[in-house]
């Protein structure tokens, strides 16, 4: 699919903000992301001004007398809703999901449990709270298994366990990020995701790693890191596919723009793997490169994205 650029008058957005950095364990790129958005927000002639959400952030956005405000914060404080919530408080429009969307999507449990319960299909999981619990874990889901804390991005956290004495070490290491820590049924098969666009799923890439899993390293520092697209599947796949990853979006009320991670098995059939209400906008980030195979370039992008801005109490 294309998408059509349109003509978008810069000066509607009036005094931009960019929020990047911020608290959380995705710092690093979210500064990257963040400069790169507002680099292009620039050059198109938005009047735009990079913050760094630190712990005066209020300060600086109610000093800067903005009318428009671009998140590009990844994780806690930025992505779970905290950050939409004081932007409600403070009658800025803002990019990407609301509070309750963006507070479900962060929490990889809340939302599998949504899609559950309206029956999409999602890996089966147990919830490690306890030694007892990873071993009723490995007798549920057998092996291998993926351990993820359920509040961070990135992948930051994440282990594949493909032997019983690694489950122990897998789960304190997810532990140390803080919140629930959940084991999910590991998939075998190709990994994709899409990314949505104002409601419409752009062209969905293919992702091929010689690590084990989709991890830190494989998305933001490897250079064999394999993205493809377009992806393989077929026109008829693609648009089946664009039909759950719609449904998948709008079961926790993403709006605007975001991504669906999902990997296809070996049967051709999808598993839904989470949500990303705030995706990477780096050199090595997706919703790009799925922009650009839609005909978007960065530039506009970026400017589709904050032109869909708003409040719910503005």
């Amino acid at each position: 699919m294309t998408v059509e650029a349109t003509t978008i008058d810069v000066a509607q957005f009036g005094k931009v903000a960019v929020l990047m950095g911020g608290l959380s364990a995705e710092r690093e790129i979210s500064l990257l992301s963040g400069n790169a958005v507002l680099s292009a927000l620039k050059k198109q002639g938005v009047d735009a001004h990079g913050i760094d959400a630190d712990e005066s952030v209020v300060k600086k956005l109610v000093d800067g007398n903005f009318q428009r405000v671009f998140i590009v914060l990844h994780g806690r404080g930025g992505e779970d809703g905290t950050m939409q919530g004081l932007l409600e408080v403070l009658r800025l429009p803002y990019t990407g999901s609301g509070v309750m969307a963006s507070s479900l999507a962060m929490d990889k449990l809340k939302t599998k449990q949504i899609w559950l319960a309206m029956g999409l299909p999602t890996p089966d999981f147990a919830i490690l709270d306890s030694a007892q619990s990873c071993t009723q874990a490995l007798e549920t889901l057998g092996l291998p298994l993926i351990v993820k804390p359920v509040l961070e991005g990135s992948s930051i956290g994440m282990s594949k366990v493909e032997r019983e004495d690694e489950l122990t070490a897998a789960w304190q290491k997810a532990q140390q990020c803080g919140g629930t820590v959940i084991a999910e049924r590991w998939i075998e098969g190709n990994e994709y995701t899409a990314a949505v666009l104002n409601d419409q799923v752009l062209p969905m890439i293919k992702l091929k790693t010689t690590h084990k899993f989709y991890d830190y390293d494989a998305k933001y520092e490897a250079e064999d890191t394999q993205y493809i697209c377009p992806c393989g599947l077929s026109a008829e796949q693609e648009a089946t596919f664009a039909r759950l990853i719609k449904d998948a979006f709008n079961a926790v009320g993403a709006s605007s723009w975001g991504r669906v991670d999902f990997i296809v098995d070996q049967q051709d059939r999808p598993w839904l793997i989470e949500i990303n209400t705030v995706p990477g906008m780096t050199s090595h980030s997706l919703v790009p490169m799925a922009a650009k195979q839609a005909g978007l370039s960065f530039e506009e992008l970026v400017l589709n994205v904050l032109a869909m801005a708003r409040c719910e109490k503005c």
